[in-house]
């Protein structure tokens, strides 16, 4: 019911010292329109049918009555005269008394007196009017219907006696009015009030310009025309209200006791138009002329309570519509000072008593402070208490009681204030007629008292009760009442909640068309609009997750967005619309991974959590929203600041939500996944045990028939069975299977849900069979597992891992039984499983496959193949580039890519599937290559089209969270199966084959060395049309091969070149001038001799079988094979050596580039900035011998402190040779850190890989660290060599470890004559063997192994 309607609609007192009116009827006209008593005066002089006894004589009632007795009467008028006297004495006595038997006998003595006045007598209307005031006083007494209608029934026949021309049809015509109007309050029947307006509106065209009570009359009509406006919502009828009020304002003298009442019956209309219209200018009004009544009303006055109620009303509305604390507080203020200046009978104190607990209420759920809540429950409840049972505001009364009641079980979940809140609402709806005003609005109160059960209880008769109540509620109120918009909004939360509940989606499409058409109701400017418009944009994502449709959601955000906007800055819902938008952000985040909605998302959260009070009991739930979307960064960036704040926030949020309070156990749960998301990280066991502890709590919290126990018991078991298999305890194996089985028993047959827990029932049962070797666990784990997978559909999120779990089970049957059926069956559901449509997270499915594959290779070795093809396909998903760096770099340890890659080349080649071995390690490495250097998918052959819905789709995809995986997936693999059809895209995203690998080797032999625990293999790729041959290495293990990379490492520590610092004569950090290494020659030539006898010969008799004896060769080492010296074993005459990261690089750099002219960019860095830093003293020398032997025309050079870094870009961009003679330094965690040491600056790798190079031909990395990693991590394959080719270079040169300083010059002279000679134009591929002389020259001056060893050429 609206705020201003409170204030109008109260019962006179009952009991009590009275004086009876006879001809005025101004005091009744003012209970009209004050509800106040009817004050009723006995006249002192003669008057026609009253007793004269003398001017103020006083008399004694009782010896009055007894006289009047004991008389007899002959004559019918002077007996009609005597009852009609007898009747009014008694009225009196029971005005002093109160005692209804005398009530009763004046009833009685007035009737008499009507029956027996003749029909035409003059005094008739008198007499009917003076039964009609008894009549009334007994039904407010008593609540008799009967004696309302017997009352209005005389004041009917009164008119009619009275003629047209007599003036006191006027006044009879004003009672007449008032009786019609008072039945209206009790009965809410609107022809009662109708005749009420009619008959006050024949008064008024009777009306003289002298009528005693014009102001009552006026104020009368605007009375009945609000009453009107609330039952029937007409707001011509308000607005005549007003019109009519101010008409009799305007004839009240401000000296007279009725302005202040005139003013204060315009502050509730203008309340009233406020609530409709939302208009401030309404409310200022209100608060205005309430605040003037206020003024000019003195404090004791019995008015000053009743206007200081009404500046109560119109504050707290203030504050509803701004947020302001100050209007709250000063509402709360006012009306305790009405109460504090009202007696203890004062006739309105139920009303005063209602209207503050309005105001705690509101306090309250803006601030949170318990004392208002408590406060609020005393004063509604005492609100019901002083209002009788036959008063029609009881009512109102018990709904208010009823929601301070419903604000208190939200706050503590204390069971009994939900049972009273929704006993106080059903016996208001009871008392109220049906066709009262406000039955509506009772009804509307009921419903959402209904749906607080079904939330507790999880009752669907709860719900269904809900939406009839609502629905109903709307249906009784007129299209364009005030209150419809909001009626409607129930509607579509009740909806809401069964769609949830059954997923019947005509209940969503019911709850979404309510929202719309209740939106349509508001206006635009008015202040339910924001919630109306949250509310619809709940159902608009509903609809989403249902559908899928993108422009749903975008329609969410939208509403979401302008209810934000709709509200002030100070408003108290601002909060919780902040919190709804940051929702809908995050919705949208889930469907397009787009990391500005997530980020948009923590930043509505975090105001929203900002403004909310740390006392208030909204503060939780905004915690714990804010916790999970952190938690979502947590997983794109792998960011571990994030987890540690979203761990903090949930545990906050637990802290602050009461034990018993409904909300926590969701609050213990968010806390158990963020300990368990920081377990899966740390690996520290306290996480998995605190997240162990907060959710069997949640477990215990909630009931046994509660929807969501099964859920939470379900993840408490998932977290029994991790500790298990962390700590090996078997009562933690028996409680994950027994709360995995009360789990299944809990959920119904037809639930969605079973299945997950039919899943984790089944791998407890496979667990428990591995622990006691019982086969009847396994087959028990095969039952579940099956049960599981006949109620998932193909599109199943879960089919997958389903499909994976009983697959295991199968092979695990087939080990005990050695049934063939068993075995046919695990191959098949492996296969099914890499064809479901649904999936969000491929990494389940590497598992899966890898787990397959080592089945396979026990028992049936043919399926190898299929499985590792099915594991390999998943790398470009699994490590998709939309992640953060440290997110695929922990991918690719975790996933251990590099080992499965060695293991699965070595089952290959022991099946002689030579061809697609080649084809699977070169996925491996070719994929993790990609990773560390952060290499994108080339988009540049797509359309922009293409590329940004590949873009949006993959990153929605992994971002994870989204509903619509199925409709996801089948748009990429439906995209990526277009783009495949385009020219030169065939390969796009997916392996290449070995058809298109083998020509890698066009230009001479390349030869693939993988390390593996059961024995080490080489592949040589001879040429394009020879078939690859398998070279075997026996003598050869990874053992052997890790001591061969330390002694590398040892005998490179002794000649000082893995120490950082600097000399004056070396690019060999700090060794020392004149260091002798002869003592460490003889461990070089024995490592070189050892790859030769046992690696590169055994290489060399294959090629030579193949008639391959001299020319280029392509080392591809992995593994333990990686940054050992296989070029330099000897002899070192017979091939030109060149080295490739994958065969996919050496591909893509036999491709030609036109080449308009050639430039060569020399880069000589003396020092690195002011003092001399890393002072390189031979790089001059180097530079200048480059200088002569090229000619001067193509040369672009930057030397000493010209050497910066963006000097060092302009030559990447606009040359094809580059020479860098300088510092390098290598990052191994992150790669693309990587950089060069320039003059005042470095260039960074992450760079150079955006770069445009049109023109990049062949790169010089005259500089320490450029071809290999640090001694510590000898066996890493990613450098700043690889990082050029990558980049654009076909070739580069660069070094194992750091060259001497001394030989740079000699090396570039001899490799850049060589290049240039007989005035050439120098070629890509011509750079190894130019490299190869010149190192053979270094060689033949004698210098030591660490000298001439380190430098390599990579590429064509």
């Amino acid at each position: 019911m609206p705020v201003a309607d409170s204030l109008k609609q109260n019962t006179p007192p009952v009991g009590g010292t009275t004086e009876i009116p006879i001809q005025n009827v101004s005091a009744q006209n003012t209970a009209l329109k004050q509800n106040e008593a009817v004050q009723v005066t006995i006249p002192a002089s003669s008057n026609p049918g009253v007793i004269d006894l003398g001017p103020n004589q006083p008399f004694d009632i009782s010896e009055a009555i007894g006289s009047l007795q004991s008389r007899s009467f002959t004559d019918n008028l002077e007996h009609s005269l005597a009852k009609f006297s007898l009747g009014l004495l008694f009225f009196m006595q029971y005005g002093g008394s109160g005692n209804l038997a005398d009530l009763a006998s004046s009833i009685a003595a007035l009737q008499e007196a009507v029956d027996l006045t003749p029909k035409d007598h003059p005094e008739l209307g008198g007499r009917l009017e003076g039964l009609a005031v008894a009549l009334e006083q007994r039904s407010f007494r008593v609540g008799d219907i009967a004696d309302l209608d017997a009352s209005l029934k005389a004041r009917q026949e009164a008119v009619d006696s009275t003629s047209l021309e007599d003036p006191a049809r006027t006044s009879r015509l004003h009672r007449l009015a008032i009786s019609f109007k008072s039945r209206h309050q009790r009965l809410g029947e609107l022809k009662d009030l109708d005749s009420s307006l009619q008959t006050a509106q024949q008064a008024a065209a009777l009306m003289a310009s002298d009528y005693p009570d014009q102001i009552g009359l006026l104020q009368g009509i605007s009375v009945c025309f609000s009453s009107r406006y609330q039952q029937c919502g007409d707001l011509n009828d308000l607005r005549a209200a007003l019109q009519t009020a101010q008409q009799a304002l305007d004839v009240t003298p401000q000296a007279d006791l009725e302005y202040p009442r005139g003013l204060r019956n315009l502050a509730v209309y203008s309340l009233e138009l406020y609530e409709r219209q939302g208009k401030i200018q309404d409310l200022e009004s209100a608060i205005q002329l309430s605040q003037t009544a206020v003024d000019c009303t003195p404090d004791g006055h019995p008015d000053k309570p009743a206007h200081l109620g009404t500046l109560a009303q119109s504050l707290t509305l203030q504050y509803r519509r701004s947020g302001d604390p100050k209007s709250c507080d000063t509402a709360v203020k006012t009306v305790q000072k009405a109460l504090e200046q009202a007696p203890d009978n004062y006739p309105n104190r139920g009303g005063l008593l209602y209207a503050l607990a309005e105001c705690l209420k509101d306090r309250f759920r803006a601030q949170g402070d318990v004392e208002d809540l408590e406060a609020a429950v005393v004063s509604s409840q005492e609100a019901v208490n002083v209002t009788p049972l036959g008063n029609p505001q009881r009512a109102e009364r018990l709904q208010s009681l009823s929601v301070c009641l419903s604000d208190r079980y939200h706050r503590f979940q204390n069971l009994d204030d939900l049972q009273a809140s929704f006993q106080a609402t059903q016996e208001a709806v009871k008392l109220t007629p049906n066709n009262h005003p406000a039955l509506p609005h009772r009804i509307q109160n009921l419903a959402e008292t209904l749906f607080t059960q079904f939330n507790h209880s999880g009752d669907m008769n709860d719900l269904n009760a809900s939406i009839q109540a609502a629905e109903i509620a709307v249906q009784l109120s007129p299209q364009d009442h005030p209150d419809l918009p909001r009626r409607l909004q129930d509607v579509g939360i009740s909806l809401r909640g069964r769609y949830a509940r059954l997923g019947d989606p005509k209940d969503l499409q019911a709850a979404l068309a309510a929202d719309q058409r209740a939106l349509d109701l508001i206006p635009q400017d008015h202040s339910d609009r924001a919630s109306q418009l949250q509310s619809l944009a709940e159902s608009l994502r509903g609809q989403y997750l249902r559908l899928g449709d993108l422009k749903d959601l975008d329609a969410a955000l939208h509403s979401n967005q302008e209810a934000v906007k709709l509200l002030p800055q100070n408003h108290p819902k601002l909060a919780s619309q902040l919190e709804r938008l940051a929702e809908s952000f995050r919705g949208r985040y889930q469907r397009l991974g787009d990391l500005d909605d997530l980020e948009a998302a923590l930043r509505a959260g975090q105001r929203a959590l900002d403004l909310t009070p740390q006392d208030s009991p909204s503060r939780a739930l905004q915690l714990e929203r804010l916790a999970e979307t952190l938690t979502l960064r947590y997983r794109r960036l792998r960011e571990i600041q994030d987890l540690e704040t979203s761990l903090h926030q949930s545990q906050e949020a637990v802290d602050l939500t009461p034990i018993g309070h409904s909300t926590r156990p969701v609050q213990l749960h968010r806390l158990f996944l963020s300990f368990c998301e920081r377990y899966q990280r740390l690996n520290n066991l306290q996480d998995l045990e605190a997240a162990l502890k907060a959710e069997k709590e949640a477990v215990d919290l909630t009931p046994i028939d509660h929807p969501s126990r099964a859920y939470l018991l379900h993840n408490l078991s998932a977290g029994f069975l991790q500790r298990y298999q962390r700590l090996k305890t078997p009562v933690d194996l028996q409680a994950a299977f027994q709360g995995g089985q009360e789990a299944v028993h809990l959920v119904p047959q037809d639930d969605p849900d079973r299945v997950h827990q039919l899943h984790f029932l089944a791998t407890c049962l496979m667990e428990i069979h591995r622990a006691t070797n019982d086969f009847r666990f396994l087959e028990a784990a095969l039952n579940r597992g099956t049960e599981a997978l006949q109620h998932m559909p193909d599109n199943h999120p879960s089919k997958a891992a389903t499909l994976h779990l009983v697959a295991r089970i199968c092979g695990n049957l087939y080990k005990s039984t050695k049934d063939p059926a068993h075995l046919q069956a695990m191959h098949e559901h492996y296969r099914n499983s890499f064809q479901t449509q649904a999936i969000s997270d491929p990494e389940p499915l590497w598992d899966g496959a890898i787990q397959w594959a080592t089945l396979s290779a026990e028992f049936s070795p043919e399926h190898c193949s299929e499985a590792y093809d099915a594991a390999f396909g998943l790398l470009p998903e699994i490590l998709w580039l939309g992640h953060n760096v440290s997110f695929r770099h922990e991918a690719i340890q975790r996933l251990d890519i590099a080992n499965i890659a060695a293991t699965a080349t070595r089952t290959l080649v022991q099946l002689s599937d030579l061809k697609f071995g080649v084809q699977l390690i070169e996925q491996g490495i070719a994929t993790t290559f990609q990773q560390m250097l952060q290499l994108r998918p080339d988009l540049s052959s797509l359309s922009a089209d293409q590329a940004k819905e590949l873009q949006q789709i993959s990153s929605a995809l992994y971002a994870g969270g989204t509903n619509e995986l199925t409709e996801l997936a089948q748009r990429r693999k439906k995209l990526l199966q277009e783009i495949r059809q385009q020219p030169g895209c065939q390969y796009f995203l997916t392996a290449q084959p070995y058809e298109a690998l083998r020509h890698a080797s066009s230009s001479g032999p390349v030869v693939i060395l993988n390390g593996h625990k059961n024995g080490c293999d080489g592949i040589i790729i001879p040429s394009p049309s020879l078939e690859p041959v398998h070279v075997v290495f026996p003598d050869v293990t990874v053992e052997l091969l890790k001591i061969r990379q330390t002694t590398l490492k040892e005998v490179l520590s002794y000649c000082g070149v893995r120490t950082r610092g600097e000399s004056s004569s070396t690019r060999l950090f700090c060794r020392p001038e004149g260091y002798s290494t002869l003592s460490v020659q003889d461990k070089f030539k024995t490592l070189l001799e050892w790859l030769w006898e046992k690696i590169v010969h055994p290489v060399y008799q294959v090629l030579s079988s193949q008639g391959i004896d001299k020319g280029r060769l392509w080392w591809l080492p992995t593994g333990p094979f990686t940054g050992l010296p296989l070029h330099a074993c000897p002899p070192t005459t017979d091939f030109i050596h060149s080295y490739t990261a994958t065969l996919g690089s050496l591909l893509d750099a036999r491709h030609e580039r036109s080449m308009n002219t050639v430039k060569i960019g020399l880069v000589g860095v003396t020092h690195t900035g002011v003092g001399g830093m890393n002072r390189l003293v031979a790089v001059r020398e180097e530079i200048e011998k480059i200088q002569k032997v090229t000619p001067p025309s193509e040369i672009l050079c930057a030397i000493g402190e010209e050497a910066t870094p963006q000097a060092v870009t302009n030559q990447l961009q606009n040359c094809s040779w580059v020479h860098l003679a300088c510092h390098g330094k290598q990052d191994l965690v992150e790669p693309t850190k990587s950089h060069l040491l320039l003059y005042d600056g470095h260039l960074e790798l992450d760079e150079i890989l955006k770069m445009p190079l049109p023109n990049a031909q062949v790169v010089f990395l005259s500089a320490c660290q450029t071809a290999m990693g640090d001694a510590r991590l000898i066996n890493e394959s990613f450098h700043l060599g690889g990082g050029f080719i990558a980049a654009g270079f076909r070739g580069a040169i660069g070094t194992l470890w750091a060259m001497s300083d001394q030989d740079g010059p000699t090396v570039a002279q001899s490799f850049y004559s060589h290049l240039f000679r007989e005035g050439r134009k120098p070629d890509a591929t011509d750079a190894a063997e130019a490299l190869h002389l010149a190192v053979n020259k270094l060689r033949a001056q004698g210098v030591p192994y660490e000298r001439w060893v380190p430098f390599i050429h990579m590429g064509i």
